[in-house]
């Protein structure tokens, strides 16, 4: 493997475990992309380009709209922003 293969290798796994330790659902969302896009460049070095695409295409693509709107409409995302502003004005 060349160093660039490794490099990926270790963003994945900063990006698995971080998706699972990460209290924020949007922040674990974008997290997830990026663990998907990850993949998918591996899977080019690999010489699997099929496999590369599905994965940019299902996984950063499809999966995280899907991800989106369902924390648009269980207003998971609404609802963080308020907790942001009122622990903003309990500062003050």
């Amino acid at each position: 493997m060349t160093t660039f293969q490794y490099i990926l290798l270790l963003f994945l796994i900063v990006c698995a475990v971080s998706v699972s330790l990460s209290k924020n659902l949007l922040n674990s969302i974008l997290i997830y992309m990026s663990y998907s896009l990850i993949m998918s460049i591996l899977w080019v070095c690999l010489e699997s380009p099929d496999l590369a695409i599905t994965e940019a295409a299902v996984g950063a693509g499809v999966t995280s709209v899907l991800f989106f709107a369902t924390l648009k409409k269980i207003q998971a995302i609404h609802i963080e922003k308020e907790e942001k502003k009122k622990e903003a004005d309990l500062h003050e």
